[in-house]
């Protein structure tokens, strides 16, 4: 249930990618998923790229961020992590500490450097 549920989310994120070429954070509307709070985070990273993310804590606690890549709309899940939020979609892996991210491409070689490093939330 739970893989339909993730394939169900990332389906409906494809065809609302297919639908508009905003960059902005989109809701997450899957009925059987019940949220508990959103919130929106914007951070400036080390190559003077900005990046926009909207987290999606739900009722069950599990956890989403939606964020844009490579022009992209995609929607990350969180997974198990050493430290920090860890969240992955398609080949890609969103990390948090605090209030500093770093976007990977998991199909890099495992000596490329992050696709966004040292970003930093902004202040509120």
């Amino acid at each position: 249930m739970n893989k339909l549920i993730t394939y169900l989310i990332a389906a409906l994120v494809a065809l609302a990618s297919l639908t508009t070429q905003t960059a902005r954070a989109m809701p997450l509307t899957v009925q059987q998923i019940q949220t508990a709070s959103t919130h929106t985070t914007h951070y400036d990273c080390r190559d003077g790229k900005t990046v926009t993310v909207q987290y999606t804590n739900a009722r069950n606690r599990q956890s989403f961020a939606a964020l844009t890549v490579d022009g992209r709309k995609l929607l990350f899940v969180n997974v198990i992590a050493g430290s920090g939020a860890r969240y992955a979609a398609d080949q890609y892996v969103w990390w948090t500490k605090g209030p500093q991210a770093n976007l990977y491409d998991e199909m890099a070689a495992k000596d490329s450097p992050p696709l966004l490093a040292d970003c930093q939330a902004r202040e509120k």
